[in-house]
């Protein structure tokens, strides 16, 4: 039976893959919508892999069995984790972990926001207008956050997004403080509606992060896609 191991290993890795991103959304725990071709393509091939790879033991045509397939079977166990046990998506913890450095942009002028309130922004957009907007286009408007609660140790909460450029190993945190409403628990997530709360000077680094004025906070369940794109 352990002359198996390979294919076995192969083929489970290939059905996890498949899993996670042919017949779920759960790969966007890790990577970016974009990259989910690339995921089905990999899956497929590593499960026909492991069929081929089977089909040649049971026609006799494989070499003897060594000491590989026995450590090849140590690899059935997190590629099972994978298929029946996907880890959640990064939260809190993570954020905590993401130092407050950002990179130095300049002072300027953005995009007219959508006439109509509530305005609905990623929280990168939101803390970007209110550091480094010229023209206070956030003064006066209505706009809608999304993300999950983070908090401080004095109290003071956030909602907070995990920003990807390419995958969740590149991801950095991104929150706004919100004032004026009752947090939900951590790691909660919510959708915030209200007003900016101008803070710090334009450009400097204490205008970040940037303040909400909630109106409302609403508990929603974790969106197909945790992450914003930075």
């Amino acid at each position: 039976m352990r002359r198996y191991g390979p294919a076995v290993v192969l083929l489970l890795l290939g059905a996890a893959v498949l899993r996670i991103s042919l017949f779920s959304e759960v790969y966007l725990r890790y990577v970016q919508p974009g990259l989910r071709p690339y995921l089905v393509v990999s899956g497929a091939v590593l499960a026909m892999l492991g069929l081929v790879a089977g089909a040649l033991v049971a026609a006799g045509r494989s070499a003897h069995a060594g000491p590989g397939p026995r450590v090849a079977w140590l690899l059935v166990l997190p590629a099972l984790a994978l298929l029946f046990f996907p880890p959640p998506a990064l939260g809190s913890y993570s954020a905590e972990r993401e130092a407050a450095q950002r990179a130095a942009r300049g002072v300027g002028t953005f995009p007219a926001l959508p006439a109509k309130d509530p305005v609905s922004l990623s929280l990168g957009e939101f803390s970007s207008r209110a550091a480094y907007d010229s023209e206070r286009s956030l003064r006066g408007r209505t706009v809608r956050l999304t993300g999950f609660v983070t908090r401080d140790t004095d109290g003071t909460w956030y909602v907070t997004r995990l920003q990807i450029s390419c995958c969740a190993a590149d991801a950095g945190a991104g929150r706004v403080e919100i004032r004026g409403a009752a947090a939900a628990p951590e790691d909660t997530w919510v959708t915030v509606t209200g007003t900016w709360h101008p803070e710090g000077t334009l450009g400097g680094d204490d205008a970040w992060p940037a303040v909400l004025d909630a109106e409302s906070v609403r508990r929603i369940g974790q969106p197909a896609n945790p992450y914003e794109q930075r």
